[in-house]
Parts: C-alpha cells; sequence; structure tokens
C-alpha cells in the first residue's frame, strides 16, 4: 500500500512502531524495519551516547529506513538532536514540545521531521516550522496522552494541514488501520500491540499482563496536574489515584513513578511498575512476530478498504 508516508520514508507499508522509552530499543525497531514498517528507536530519558549506540546497532541488523523518537523534556534533548545529525538516521518523531529550534540543522542534513500532535493548534504550527509529516495521537494511546479521540482528532488534523497525517491511539489491527485510511491518514503508529511483539525485550510479566488486559483494564494517572498517563491498573495506580485525589502535591506523586518504567519493562515488577499501554489492549490477545503482525493487519485492512 503506497501512500505520501511511505514515500517520503521509504517503507514498503505505512506502519510506524510508537517510540516507546525502553520498550523500542534497537532490536525491536529492526525489526519493525526489516518487516516492511518504520522501526523507531525511543531515546525516551537516555543519554546521547545511549542513544548513539542503538543508531548503530539497529543499523548491524537492517539497512531498511528507521527513525529515533527525541523527547524533548530530555536533559540530553540537544546533544541527541546533535547525535541524529552525526549518525545519518533520516526520521526523527518528536514529543513533549516543540522541535521548531532543531529544524534548521535536521533539515540541512535531510532529516525527515515527524512530531506527535494532540491538536489542531499544534499541528498547524509545526506544519508552520517545516515538519514532514505529523502523528495526530489520540487519547485511547498509552503513556502521555491529550484529551481528544483519535476518531475526531485525526479528521480535523486532516482538514487543517496539507501534510500528511499518520493517526496513532487506539490502533491494533486491520480494521483500526482501515478506519484511520478512512478518516483521512496516510499511515498509521502503533505501539501497545509491538510491546508484545517476540523481538521485544519487554519482560515476560509485562507481555502476560497486556495479553490478559480487558476493555476496561487501562487507567490515567496524572490528570489533576496536566501530565496525564494511560497504564494499565495495578496497586502502583491505585495508590496513585488514591494519593492524587486526596490532593497531594505532584513531587509527592513524582516519587510513586521514579524509575517504575524500567521496575516493569527490565524488571518484570506488575505491582509497582508502570506497564504502559493504550484502551486497545484489550485487543492484542497473542505474541507474533513484527513480520506476523504487520502481514496480518495489511491483509485484514486491504479486504475492508475493498469492500
Amino acid at each position: 500500500m503506497k501512500t505520501r508516508i511511505t514515500e517520503i520514508l521509504g517503507m514498503d507499508y505505512p506502519i510506524i512502531q510508537g517510540g516507546m522509552a525502553w520498550v523500542a530499543e534497537y532490536h525491536l525497531a529492526a525489526a519493525v524495519s526489516e518487516a516492511g514498517g518504520l522501526g523507531i528507536i525511543g531515546a525516551g530519558g537516555a543519554p546521547a551516547e545511549f542513544v548513539r549506540e542503538q543508531i548503530r546497532k539497529v543499523k548491524e541488523i537492517t539497512e531498511k529506513p528507521f527513525g529515533v523518537n527525541l523527547m524533548l523534556m530530555n536533559p540530553e534533548a540537544d546533544a541527541i538532536a546533535r547525535v541524529i545529525v552525526e549518525e545519518g538516521v533520516k526520521v526523527v518523531t518528536t514529543g513533549a514540545g516543540n522541535p521548531g529550534k532543531y529544524m534548521a540543522m535536521w533539515k540541512e542534513a535531510g532529516v525527515k521531521v515527524i512530531p506527535v500532535v494532540a491538536s489542531v493548534a499544534l499541528a498547524r504550527m509545526m506544519e508552520r516550522a517545516g515538519a514532514d509529516a505529523v502523528v495526530a495521537e489520540g487519547t485511547e494511546s498509552g503513556g502521555h496522552i491529550g484529551s481528544a479521540t483519535t476518531m475526531t482528532l485525526v479528521p480535523q488534523v486532516v482538514d487543517a494541514v496539507t501534510i500528511p497525517v499518520i493517526a496513532a491511539g487506539g490502533i491494533a489491527d486491520g480494521r483500526g488501520f482501515a478506519a484511520a485510511i478512512m478518516l483521512g491518514a496516510e499511515a498509521v503508529q502503533m505501539g501497545t500491540r509491538f510491546i508484545v511483539a517476540r523481538e521485544s525485550i519487554v519482560h515476560e510479566n509485562y507481555k502476560k499482563k497486556v495479553i490478559g488486559a480487558k476493555d476496561i483494564d487501562s487507567e490515567v494517572t496524572g490528570r489533576s496536574h496536566g501530565h496525564p498517563v494511560r497504564q494499565l491498573r495495578n496497586q502502583m495506580t491505585r495508590e496513585y489515584l488514591k494519593r492524587e485525589k486526596a490532593g497531594a502535591p505532584f513531587e509527592e506523586l513524582e516519587q510513586l513513578t521514579l524509575g517504575a518504567l524500567r521496575k516493569a519493562v527490565v524488571e518484570g515488577d506488575t505491582v509497582n511498575g508502570t506497564l504502559m499501554a493504550g484502551q486497545i489492549a484489550g485487543l492484542v490477545s497473542r505474541e507474533q512476530t513484527c513480520e506476523e503482525m504487520i502481514q496480518e493487519i495489511m491483509e485484514q485492512a486491504r479486504a475492508l478498504l475493498k469492500s
């Protein structure tokens, strides 16, 4: 399936893997790219030299295009932005801020810049700044979220900008893919389904929680202080929400989540770790290779779009 996104980024299929911190490392990114999608290394809060090492490891496994997700709140964001250029990465997605100050450097190096946006206003701002495309991410997503749903956000962003739009949030199969295309998107970004990929290094305990999740099992913490995060409910989220309801300050609540994502991904702590996952987790029922996932999604989507 060809769209402006596949042409711009050199992919076989318009499926992009989300840049999930701790989850989106070189094994997963390389496997997604090899399967015809676009793998993404999630820089998260990692230091610049770690990101450089991840980029080089992807290149050892695949010659296909891949990208880096830069969280602009990362203290080493300036250094990572330069690493992306120095290592010849051709695609960068950005989150948690405005990448405007890096745009000239990236453009000069031929990097395609794709910010993640949660509103029409931000999408327009990113287009004016020179973005090549935007990811319109609905509140159904796992991790840090906005307030608009994918169904409402995507078509409004499509109408507001001329650059291609990638839909994210609540997409895990060919039905979600086809729906996104019908809304005007030219690709989809998926995170939750790739958590359980066979190539994903995520701890087996975490994968089992995603596979066993029901439709009502995701929870949003942090709404009261403006940093909402969607994850699967566990002891940590219950304690967080209890304290948040009682009016605990942000600094106190933050102590509950420090290092909690690593606990879940690396150590398999499903009690006190942060199990980031979207509302679509209830549709994720088994572990597969990235290639199996992408082929299954595309076959289902093609049949639906034909009919």
